[in-house]
């Protein structure tokens, strides 16, 4: 049987969740599905710290009342608004809660089939379930979009995986792993792999590893406009404006989103990392299955190669928007979406090149900018998407 709906959101994290509880409030009819906080919950290994500060790390109700800081003021949980890491556990926690009081109509449920129909669009669940929508909103964040450079892809699954793929590394005690990338993700690996006992190094293309620590930033810097994304002006053109960046040609999007702020660890681990295996300057080449080890080869600053034998290498190389991998979406509806390198283009309001189907988080950085890939952007998103969606159809 075919139940009907309003509006469909596909995912259930910061976005997707925001967005339910502004179409909530409004009154529009609507139906949410997927795992809550899944990506949190399963995709970062334990123990991280998140890379925004606490003021900047809400989830978006139309009151802006159920905010991370009055969650841990109820729960008992430490906080700061700035130079107080916000650990994984109580984000996770407060995004839970959120969608308890918030969205509790949510449906703990996949979408595995996504096709265009005479009225909207046909959604297929993984119970078999049917159900129409007259709009889909996808707000499916990092789950899809998991990025391994192709020279490291043909290593078999138990010698080689992406960063995502670890929440619980207990696995890995008494294995010797190498890590690939700079980034926040590689560098909590690194720290969360010393404490379960495995044998750990570093594989960077960096010549230094940068660190999110407010104690490092220059005097002058401390002038700087206050904003989510960090101190500095362009920071705070891309929190509040993301309708003009929206305006910039694709390929200079593209650049800012491919060097803006660079790789960065939190701060509180920064002791731990730099007292471990550090191959800085280094580039990863190529890499094989052999005599039972992956052998792992780089290139060195100097040019010099190096064979690295390892059990396990995970590649802590980020995510890369890609329609393809969307799997649930029809090759019909695929087809018809306009992009980017793979990346949706969207109108002002998130709606793609399909009528009636729009993109949100991640999904969305190309067109409105670096804030999309943080939980900052669901403020924006929320208000402006739930504004649209309280339209007739007929007067978009």
């Amino acid at each position: 049987m075919t139940q009907s709906s309003q509006v469909a959101v596909i995912g259930a994290g910061p976005y997707g969740l925001s967005l339910a509880a502004h179409l909530r409030a409004r009154g529009i009819e609507f139906r949410i599905f997927g795992s809550p906080m899944h990506s949190w919950q399963t995709r970062m290994p334990a123990g991280m710290f998140l890379k925004s500060e606490g003021f900047a790390s809400n989830l978006h109700d139309p009151q802006g009342d159920f905010t991370l800081k009055g969650f841990c003021a109820e729960n008992g949980h430490p906080y700061g608004e700035t130079g107080f890491p916000v650990p994984l556990d109580t984000f996770t926690a407060y995004g839970l809660a959120f969608q308890r009081q918030l969205v509790p109509d949510l449906e703990d449920k996949m979408v595995v089939a996504l096709d265009r129909s005479p009225h909207g669009f046909d959604i297929r669940l993984d119970q078999g379930e049917r159900v129409a929508a007259h709009r889909v909103v996808v707000a499916v964040g990092i789950d899809y979009f998991a990025y391994v450079p192709p020279n490291l892809a043909h290593l078999p699954a138990d010698f080689l995986s992406h960063s995502s793929d670890h929440h619980d590394l207990g696995g890995f005690k008494g294995r010797d792993v190498t890590v690939i990338g700079g980034g926040a993700s590689a560098l909590d690996l690194m720290a969360a792999l010393h404490e379960v006992g495995a044998t750990v190094r570093l594989v960077a293309r960096r010549s230094r590893l940068t660190w999110n620590s407010p104690a490092s930033r220059s005097l002058w810097k401390r002038w700087y406009p206050k904003c989510g994304l960090g101190p500095g002006w362009r920071n705070r053109f891309y929190e509040h404006a993301p309708m003009l960046f929206r305006r910039m040609r694709p390929e200079t999007r593209l650049r800012i989103l491919r060097t803006w702020l660079g790789p960065s660890g939190a701060w509180p681990i920064k002791d731990r990392v730099e007292r471990m295996p550090l191959m800085l300057g280094c580039t990863p080449r190529s890499a094989e299955f052999r005599d039972g080890w992956a052998q792992l080869r780089v290139v060195g600053p100097d040019g010099e190669k190096r064979e690295i034998p390892t059990n396990h290498i995970i590649a802590a190389t980020g995510y890369r928007v890609d329609l393809r991998r969307l799997a649930f979406l029809s090759d019909d509806l695929r087809a018809q979406l306009r992009s980017v390198e793979y990346a949706p283009t969207l109108s002002s309001d998130f709606q793609s090149s399909v009528p009636g189907l729009y993109f949100v988080g991640l999904a969305s950085a190309l067109t409105f900018g670096p804030v999309m890939r943080f939980v900052l952007g669901a403020r924006y998103t929320a208000r402006r998407l739930a504004g649209h969606l309280a339209q007739p159809m007929s007067l978009q």
